[in-house]
């Protein structure tokens, strides 16, 4: 069947996500997992992994895609870092990935708390690796080079869609901002690891696609993630197609033959969903 004219769902069985659950609940945590709706959230939970969501669930940006709440943030927890290292202790994660609500409120855009969980991190594993999957931090050099210098075995900012979309689905972002992102990584430390995301299924044109992939590598990122938009609720921007296998297959060869290392394109592939993949491809 053409997955352009099926609604696609992934079936949740809810009694597998309860492990998982409590452990966050215990430490007092968010996952983007449940913030964001994700549709692979019972296949994580049930593999006792989850992506941790830092600096609170509340962002100071309105992006007409996410599902995440949008106000007035809550103080930063300092303590939050020891408490995510106690999480990935009890639930035995090997690959961590710790993303953040936008904090625009915040000076450093919360780039201290990143570098002070990877610290903390790295001091209590010798053998897990640690992805950091960041906001813009407004495309302050000095925030991203806090992060850099901490040495996160990958550095991930997400480009999410095409340039003519971001006025209407990301309006507070800026898509040549977080190019820079990704380009100032590698000026300040070019064995750094970088990887991005897109979405595909919101309005935009195949041609549009390729630009954007073109534009991402040309940053020297090394990863990238294509998955189909899926709104997240009612009043979400809506998902105006769903893309073939044989769609996000093209993207994937085209990606290669641009020059990224290693590229996961599929339906639900999302920008941390096995995320251990791009480091080691074929275990």
């Amino acid at each position: 069947m053409n997955t352009s004219t099926k609604f696609i769902k992934k079936k949740i069985k809810f009694s597998d996500t309860v492990t998982t659950k409590n452990v966050l609940r215990k430490f007092n945590l968010h996952s983007v997992c449940e913030e964001s709706r994700c549709p692979n959230i019972g296949e994580c939970f049930k593999n006792k992994t989850a992506t941790f969501l830092i600096l609170g669930d509340i962002c100071t940006r309105n992006c007409a895609f996410c599902n995440i709440k949008k106000g007035v943030p809550i103080p930063v927890d300092y303590k939050e870092p020891l408490r995510v290292i106690k999480a990935v202790d009890e639930l035995k994660i090997d690959y961590v990935v710790i993303t953040s609500v936008t904090r625009d409120d915040l000076g450093d855009g919360g780039a201290g708390l990143f570098a002070d969980l990877i610290r903390v991190f790295k001091e209590h594993f010798d053998n897990k690796k640690i992805e950091t999957l960041v906001p813009d931090f407004m495309g302050k050099e000095s925030a991203i080079k806090t992060v850099v210098e901490r040495r996160p075995d990958v550095f991930a900012h997400n480009i999410e869609t095409v340039p003519s979309l971001y006025p209407y689905i990301r309006s507070k972002a800026d898509y040549r901002r977080s190019l820079y992102v990704l380009e100032k990584v590698k000026n300040i430390d070019n064995s750094q690891l970088t990887k991005s995301g897109i979405m595909l299924g919101l309005g935009e044109k195949r041609e549009e696609v390729l630009n954007v992939m073109e534009d991402i590598v040309s940053t020297g990122c090394d990863f990238l993630s294509i998955g189909q938009y899926l709104a997240p609720q009612k009043t979400s921007w809506e998902t105006v197609r769903y893309l073939t296998d044989d769609e996000f297959l093209f993207f994937a060869s085209k990606g290669k033959e641009m020059g990224f290392k290693h590229i996961e394109s599929g339906t639900y592939v999302r920008s941390s969903y096995n995320a251990h993949r791009y480091l080691n491809p074929n275990p």
